[in-house]
Parts: structure tokens; C-alpha cells; sequence
């Protein structure tokens, strides 16, 4: 035996290396435990066991209405007599009903006032509170701002309704001011009644979105702003280039809130203008209601339901997708 064979002791047989010597590629398959596979069905088990009260509830009233909404669209129902089972043709009726066209068309429109101004509106209004933080008024101007949010929707369809009437507080507005000749029946008129309804839903709907930017910006490292203004940036540039790309969440739950007020609206518009004048205003929640409890058509109504509630859910799953691949 060689010296090197004593130090380093003897060769292991051809074929035969340890484990730890096998070539780069090979690994060493380990089988799992049935105790840790135990532990994880046990700490499965007791995390249903936490979310079944709020299951309980959630599948009680929102998946089972739902369920039974679909089953109705499946029949030719009047919500007193025996119904008729007829398959998909609910659905078919929907397709080519020029009726639901243009409640699509004016939900569509909505988006713009429910989501894309009080976007706009809570973003410009959370740059401005947040550079004015610690300065007295600050939290007066907040809460004011946010108050419209808080208000019930029934409550704030009939101040609105005060607002917009011939001798509403805007009309007397324009009068005072000599342009008495823009006066209108806001809500009667075929032409402004959808635009003054999407106005009331900004107002509504930029309480939240300002209060949604805010807790972003509070997540917003200051030394970023220091570094920006050294270099020369001001409040627009400092707005555009920094706040902007750093709120993408914050945007993304906004849009996600503010389109399914948009696509889900009724109460509003059912108090302030109740579809019309004519059908101007009717949107897909207005046209259920109209079908299930005064055309008799209870089957169509559940058919238009399904599908609001797929359009809607497709559009937050966009939303939260886009928000997750934006650079």
C-alpha cells in the first residue's frame, strides 16, 4: 500500500461512489415523512375550521342564490306559474334583444363617471393632501372629501334629485350667474339624464379612491422625493414620474371597485331617474329588475344576471392580471 493510499484510505470499488461524489446531475430522492405529511392535514384542517364561519354564511347567501339563479335561467318562468324548461334559449334571447344592447352600451358609459374620473379626481386630491400632511385643515379637508362615501345611496339619489330640478339649487346657480339659458330638466332631459346620473357617481365614488392614494403614498419612501428634488424635479414632475408608477396596487383596487359600481349599478339611478326618461338611462341592474318583477320574465331576468355576473368578474380578473404584468 502506497503512501497515499494510508491518507487517503482505500479506493471504493468501480462503480460504487458515495453519494456525495455521483455525478453533478444526480440527486438524492428523499420520500416524505408521514408524520409532516400528517402535520400539514392537521394545520389544513384547522385553518377550514377558522374560515367556516365565514363560509357558512358566504355559501348560504351568495353561492347558493347563485347557483339558483342559474338553475331558473335554464326555464320560461312568469314567478307564478308551473315553469317551463327551456335550456339556453334565455341566454339566446339576450344576445338579440336590442333592449340589452343599450343597457350594455350605458353601463359602459358609467365606467367613465364611476371609474375614470374619480380615478383621476382621488389621484389629483391624494397628491395635494399628502403634501399639505400636519397643516392645519388637512384632516377637515379629508374627511369632507370622503364624507360622499359614507352617505347611503337612496339618501344621496334624492339630494340629487333636489339638485337637478327645474328649481333645483343648479338651476337657480345659473340664473345668478346670467346663464339662465343652460338651464334644463336635468333628469327629464334625454340627453343629459345618463351624463348628470355618472356625475353623481364621481362625487360619490372620489372619496374613496382619494383615501385608497393616500394610504399608498404613506408607503411611499420619503428619501425617494429628496433624491428627486435634488436633482431638480418639481411637484408635477416629482407626481408624475414617482407617484403615478409607485400606486400601481392602489390603482388596481380602485379600478377593480369603481368598474363593478359601474357594471352592478341600480340603487342610484333607480331612485333618481328610474331608467328613463324612456329607456336613456336603463342599465343591465334596471333591466333585471324590470324583467323579473314587472314583465313576468323571471327566467330571462336570471339569464341577464349570470351573465353581468360573468362580465364582471372576467373584468376584475383583467384588472388584477394587467396590474400584475404592468412593468
Amino acid at each position: 500500500m502506497t503512501t497515499a493510499d494510508r491518507l487517503t484510505g482505500p479506493s471504493p470499488a468501480p462503480g460504487i461512489l458515495p453519494p456525495a461524489k455521483r455525478g453533478a446531475g444526480s440527486t438524492v430522492r428523499k420520500h416524505p415523512r408521514p408524520a409532516r405529511s400528517g402535520r400539514r392535514r392537521r394545520r389544513r384542517a384547522v385553518a377550514l375550521l377558522y374560515l367556516l364561519p365565514a363560509l357558512l354564511p358566504y355559501t348560504l347567501f351568495a353561492v347558493l342564490p347563485l347557483l339558483h339563479t342559474a338553475y331558473l335561467s335554464l326555464f320560461d318562468w312568469d314567478g307564478v306559474t308551473l315553469p317551463s324548461f327551456v335550456g339556453l334559449d334565455n341566454y339566446g334571447r339576450i344576445a338579440t334583444d336590442p333592449q340589452l344592447r343599450a343597457a350594455a352600451w350605458h353601463a359602459g358609459a358609467l365606467i367613465l363617471f364611476f371609474s375614470v374620473l374619480p380615478i383621476c379626481m382621488g389621484l389629483v386630491s391624494a397628491a395635494i393632501v399628502s403634501r399639505r400632511a400636519g397643516r392645519r385643515g388637512t384632516a377637515l379637508v379629508r374627511t369632507v372629501l370622503f364624507l360622499p362615501q359614507v352617505i347611503p345611496l337612496v339618501a344621496v339619489g334624492i339630494l340629487w334629485r333636489w339638485v337637478y330640478a327645474e328649481d333645483g339649487t343648479l338651476n337657480q346657480a345659473l340664473r345668478a350667474i346670467g346663464l339662465g339659458g343652460l338651464t334644463d330638466a336635468w333628469l327629464g332631459s334625454f340627453t343629459w339624464a345618463l351624463p348628470a346620473v355618472g356625475l353623481i357617481g364621481s362625487w360619490v365614488v372620489s372619496g374613496l379612491c382619494m383615501v385608497l392614494f393616500l394610504s399608498g403614498t404613506q408607503r411611499i419612501d420619503p428619501e425617494i422625493y429628496e433624491a428627486a428634488r435634488m436633482d431638480g424635479a418639481g411637484p408635477v414632475r416629482e407626481f408624475m414620474a414617482i407617484t403615478v408608477p409607485l400606486l400601481r396596487p392602489e390603482f388596481a383596487v380602485a379600478l377593480s371597485i369603481t368598474v363593478i359600481a359601474a357594471l352592478s349599478s341600480f340603487d342610484l339611478i333607480y331612485i333618481t331617474t328610474g331608467g328613463g326618461p324612456g329607456n336613456s338611462t336603463v342599465v343591465p341592474g334596471i333591466l333585471i329588475y324590470r324583467l323579473a318583477f314587472g314583465g313576468g320574465a323571471v327566467g330571462v331576468a336570471s339569464a341577464l344576471a349570470i351573465v353581468l355576473t360573468v362580465v364582471i368578474s372576467l373584468a376584475v380578473l383583467v384588472i388584477n392580471r394587467l396590474s400584475r404584468e404592468a412593468p
